[in-house]
């Protein structure tokens, strides 16, 4: 089997690294924070010190951070992951960074030995944890037929969106522009029913039964109905990264994305007032406007 690695232990990274594990993965890991690291042990992950640790460790290295700058450090940086990892292995980046970023990461990458599969990841906390996250891959097909066991560790399904760097991130950023106007669509109509004086169960029953219903819809209103607004596993920061990356590339592109930069502006104002908040405390903001709260 091959050997894995994880950089990044947080939310979605220490679910990576427990399917791994689970699946009889020898894992290696690497977090800044001291806890997640305990808790990477726990699990039965292989705690080291430093990138080139992981990189020698390792045969395939999933990179799960927060932004481009962060993985092209990790990646790029001195002792890093490709300076480091023996020839043949893979960068698995399922962080979500810019398109262009992720290109900038192959381009730098290119003749190194080391190959890089540009492949973010939807799911959230949820998947993550539960091993099945839907996974945007690109590379060249014998890369991901040689590394597919280590994905399918982790995964639910996986699609092959390109061959090249960046095409999985620009697969992803049009699915965040869904994604996150669907939340904020769902925002908007529960402070509707709270002034209405709906019930937060009737709208659930209502609202994941009908035609609307998805899992994005669903865990955004069972959240706020149930007044779950930290500690979810979904941080306001990532979606409101995610949205302006999106819209990044609207603006490159010359798109307008109305729907998706009135969600960006919830979103905003969300991370403004609550900075430590999970994606549905933007509802709390309405809610503070309208003076109503939707429970169930």
């Amino acid at each position: 089997m091959k050997r894995t690695g994880v950089i990044g232990l947080g939310d979605m990274g220490s679910g990576l690294a427990k399917n791994l594990i689970k699946n009889g993965f020898e894992t290696t890991g690497l977090d800044l924070s001291e806890a997640r690291m305990a808790a990477f042990v726990e699990m039965g992950g292989k705690p080291v010190g430093s990138l080139a640790d992981v990189a020698k460790a390792a045969d395939a290295v999933y990179v799960m951070v927060m932004n481009g700058d962060q993985a092209k450090a990790v990646i790029l940086g001195p002792n890093g992951l490709a300076e480091n990892m023996a020839e043949g292995g893979a960068v698995i980046l399922t962080a979500t960074i810019k398109p262009s970023e992720a290109r900038e990461i192959g381009e730098a990458m290119a003749g190194c030995g080391v190959h890089l599969i540009d492949s973010p990841v939807s799911g959230g906390f949820p998947g993550a944890q539960g091993g099945a996250l839907t996974m945007m891959a690109a590379s060249a097909d014998a890369v991901l037929d040689e590394y597919a066991p280590v994905m399918e560790a982790v995964s639910k399904t996986i699609h092959r969106v390109g061959t090249s760097a960046g095409e999985g991130q620009t697969v992803k950023s049009c699915l965040q522009s869904l994604i996150g106007s669907i939340f904020s669509a769902t925002f908007e109509a529960s402070a509707l029913a709270a002034k209405a004086g709906v019930s937060g169960d009737v709208l659930f029953k209502v609202f994941s039964t009908s035609g609307a219903g998805c899992g994005v819809s669903n865990t955004a209103l069972e959240n706020i109905i149930d007044r779950k607004f930290e500690g979810t596993g979904s941080h306001i920061a990532t979606m409101h990264k995610d949205l302006t990356i999106c819209l990044d590339m609207a603006k490159d592109l010359g798109v307008p994305m109305h729907t998706a930069s009135t969600a960006m502006q919830i979103f905003h104002a969300g991370k403004s007032k609550y900075p430590d908040g999970d994606n549905w405390v933007c509802t709390r903001v309405i809610e503070e406007i309208i003076g109503a709260e939707l429970h169930r």
